[in-house]
């Protein structure tokens, strides 16, 4: 503040020096214009101090946020899902998995988790939510799997300590525990044939933190709520609410996340939180958080201190950018939704996908269609996946070419339907491919879509032909190394007949009715409360 008055000051001596008449000697007026120049000199040099100061602090306060930030491996599982091809302006979309964990392996998690017994195990996820951004950043979507969904999940290793878990049919929030984030990635992967281009991880501790610093969020119950032990059904995670809009924060934020008795199941939780993260997404953006410096810090904070993330967005500035895309979102354009599921045949407590339904809302991802119809009218049914790859010869005619055939049509439900592969194998030969074979390795697969595969360029017009003679589209002949020849492997959505089922591509907006969807605008969402905790 005292730079500009001496400046001032300086820029005076001169003026009177040069207005004195004959009244001032020339040494005088030389001194005065020494003296201004020793002023100014100073004051540029004080100045050129207070910005590097502050630049210097800046630049230790974004290495503190840096340092904040825990990372790990994007992935530590076995996967086979491609990222989907850019659109005509070169876009692709963008995939991250959310992941809630329950670890109580420290004081705070204990604190506001509950039971001790658990303090040592490793964490699992119990909340899931994958988030996209279409390619166009014009919409998004928010999909959760319950906590309870039996799945296949593949081989992981725990990139910190190098175990290896097989491959096992369990449910899904066990995935964290066999591998850490990156498995539960490549379960996701596996189970969608959606690929994920982060995870992200927060715990019961970061949930508060973050919950304080955006200063709360609003919600609403139909009827007063306490979610609290009872005699048929232990725990519970204490909220207590009047009937009505309330704005929670803290450890009430993290009650009202963690409720599932009071919603009446799992699946109830994950509508409830749909409202909280909507209702937040409406709340930031409401807050001119970006002019307002204490707000921004204090979410700065919160937002490293609080989450684990895969190493490649392992910064604050990709942090921030990522940031920057999600909230130039409309509200109106963001859907959240439940997969469509079905009680599981082997445990009551769970479920498992609802396969038509779930594979329809997968492929809409893989398609990056929008699950909103709030948009352009042009844009309502566009696949942003791009053209497929142009036509090319085949290299050898068809009876010179060795085909294998895998079967690969079990389901989470359905177990793969038997003699499959040597069907279609028995019908590419009448369609002139002598040498097709059926895999008899015995090795178990499941897919969701039919799709032949590559091993190197040359052989790309020879697995078009393949798929042609079936009926299959060429955008599902896709190039990989994890074959040695052309391989159709038989997918869930070829269950019977030798010519492949005609499907019609998804419109925006054509979701499942078993999809729970909410719009990211929708302000009059409210939970009903089960009768058992309610009160007042």
């Amino acid at each position: 503040m005292s730079l500009a008055p001496k400046a001032s000051e300086a820029a005076g001596g001169r003026d009177a020096g040069r207005g004195g008449g004959t009244g001032g000697s020339r040494g005088q007026n030389g001194g005065r214009r020494r003296r201004g120049r020793r002023v100014l000199r100073w004051s540029a040099t004080g100045l050129s101090v207070v910005i590097l100061g502050t630049a210097g602090a800046g630049y230790l306060y974004y290495q503190h946020l840096n340092g904040n930030i825990h990372k790990g491996q994007r992935s530590s599982g076995d996967s086979k899902a491609r990222k989907t091809a850019p659109n005509a302006a070169g876009q692709t979309p963008m995939n991250i998995l959310l992941i809630g964990s329950d670890s109580r392996n420290s004081a705070e998690n204990v604190k506001l988790g509950g039971s001790k017994d658990n303090v040592g195990n490793p964490p699992l996820g119990d909340v899931q939510m994958l988030i996209h951004l279409s390619a166009d950043r014009k919409s998004a979507s928010m999909v959760s799997i319950p906590r309870d969904t039996r799945v296949d999940i593949p081989k992981c290793t725990d990139p910190k300590t190098g175990k290896v878990f097989p491959a096992t049919n369990s449910i899904i929030n066990e995935s964290l525990a066999r591998g850490g984030a990156g498995c539960t990635l490549a379960t996701w992967e596996n189970l969608t044939g959606v690929y994920i281009d982060h995870w992200m991880t927060i715990d019961f501790a970061g949930v508060v933190k973050m919950a304080d610093a955006i200063g709360g969020v609003e919600v609403c119950v139909n009827q007063s709520v306490w979610d609290h032990p009872t005699p048929q059904v232990p725990g519970g995670s204490g909220l207590k609410l009047t009937a009505g809009s309330h704005k929670v924060q803290g450890k009430q934020a993290l009650q009202w996340l963690r409720t599932r008795h009071a919603w009446g199941s799992d699946l109830m939780r994950a509508r409830a939180q749909h409202m909280y993260l909507n209702s937040m997404i409406r709340t930031l953006k409401g807050q001119n958080v970006f002019t307002d410096t204490p707000r921004l810090m204090d979410l700065a904070e919160a937002a490293t201190d609080s989450l684990t993330v895969s190493e490649e967005i392992g910064t604050v500035k990709k942090l921030y950018d990522l940031a920057m895309q999600l909230k130039s979102v409309p509200t109106n354009r963001i859907t959240s939704v439940t997969m469509p599921n079905v009680p599981d045949p082997q445990n009551d407590d769970h479920v498992v996908p609802d396969t038509v339904n779930a594979d329809k809302m997968w492929q809409m991802l893989r398609d990056d269609v929008a699950f909103d119809k709030n948009g352009d009218a042009k844009e309502s049914g566009k696949k942003s996946g791009g053209s497929a790859p142009a036509t090319k010869s085949p290299s050898v005619p068809a009876d010179q070419l060795g085909v294998l055939v895998r079967n690969a049509t079990g389901t989470s439900t359905e177990a793969a339907v038997s003699g499959r592969a040597r069907t279609i194998a028995t019908q590419l030969g009448a369609k002139g491919y002598t040498r097709a074979a059926a895999d008899t390795s015995g090795t178990a697969e499941s897919v969701e879509k039919t799709v032949v595969e590559y091993p190197s360029a040359d052989l790309l017009g020879d697995a078009q032909a393949v798929a042609k003679s079936l009926g299959i589209p060429v955008g599902q002949v896709k190039q990989t190394t994890d074959v040695s020849g052309v391989t159709l492997v038989v997918g869930a959505d070829w269950r019977e007949g030798t010519a492949y089922p005609k499907q019609s591509a998804p419109k925006a907006g054509d979701l499942p009715d078993n999809s729970d969807a909410i719009n990211g605008s929708d302000t009059k969402q409210c939970m009903d409360v089960y009768a058992p905790y309610r009160w007042q």
